[in-house]
């Protein structure tokens, strides 16, 4: 394996929930294995208070999250991305972005919890699903050996963990 750590970055449109979930995930589990980041197309300009709620109890520094475009990605200067993850559910009609600066694309279509509407309570549940869904598509990756792998052999991996439970 290289000295440098694998580059993902998790997309989704509004870069407020999902994708902010994905990026502290493979951060958190990565172990340094991986580096991610988080963008959108259509970036809502914050995290959503949920997401921040649910990283804060998971003792996940919130202060480095931001909502942002994938314009930074694709700039002069960008971190070079290995992988490209959707995270939107397009199965909801929901337009997904494509990131055209990655060899390597996935997609692991998840419902948007930040559509959730109801008590405090409502909104963290869905939130933690989200959480727990993400968690075992992201635990399935690190458990690959990602850099010795073929990109066909990990493009079809990619795409048996998108189709994990909760696929949307």
């Amino acid at each position: 394996m290289s000295q440098n750590p694998f580059t993902i970055l998790v997309l989704c449109t509004g870069n407020s929930a999902r994708s902010i979930l994905g990026e502290a995930l493979f951060n958190h589990l990565g172990q340094g294995r991986v580096r991610a980041f988080s963008a959108g197309s259509k970036p809502k300009g914050m995290p959503h208070p949920g997401a921040l709620r649910l990283l804060a109890r998971r003792g996940i520094d919130t202060s480095a999250f931001r909502s942002k475009s994938w314009d930074e990605f694709t700039a002069p200067g960008a971190p070079a991305i290995d992988l490209a993850i959707t995270v939107c559910g397009n199965a909801a009609g929901e337009a997904c972005p494509v990131f055209m600066g990655s060899p390597l694309k996935a997609h692991w279509g998840l419902a948007d919890p930040a559509d959730v509407t109801g008590s405090e309570a409502d909104v963290d549940a869905a939130f933690e699903e989200t959480w727990r869904l993400l968690e075992m598509r992201v635990r399935a990756f690190l458990a690959l050996d990602f850099a010795a792998m073929e990109p066909a052999a990990l493009q079809s991996a990619l795409a048996q963990i998108g189709a994990l439970e909760g696929a949307a």
